[in-house]
């Protein structure tokens, strides 16, 4: 996934103008999309839109880094082995 590309389409769905934010959500992108298990658990490749995607089907009002940590969230419930990558947000905020 190219980070670049991901940071772009971030700011574009959720307004993310935070460099921090973005650095942090980008690199926990690809870490997860370089990750085997969200393929096998998901049956789909991790691109930028899927994630994106997947992050539009959080609460509303939700900044990005707790749509990021919702959906972590429920993949951890779900599957298990996803709690490494939420984002602490006292990191970027």
């Amino acid at each position: 996934m190219d980070r670049d590309d991901f940071e772009e389409r971030l700011t574009e769905a959720f307004g993310v103008e935070d460099p921090d934010a973005l650095a942090v959500l980008s690199r926990q992108a690809r870490d997860l999309a370089d990750a085997d298990s969200p393929g096998e658990d998901l049956g789909e490749d991790l691109t930028a839109e899927a994630i994106l995607d997947h992050l539009r089907d959080a609460p509303a009002g939700h900044t990005a880094v707790e749509r990021w940590n919702w959906w972590v969230g429920s993949l951890e419930m779900s599957y298990g082995g996803y709690q490494r990558f939420r984002v602490r947000p006292d990191v970027v905020e």
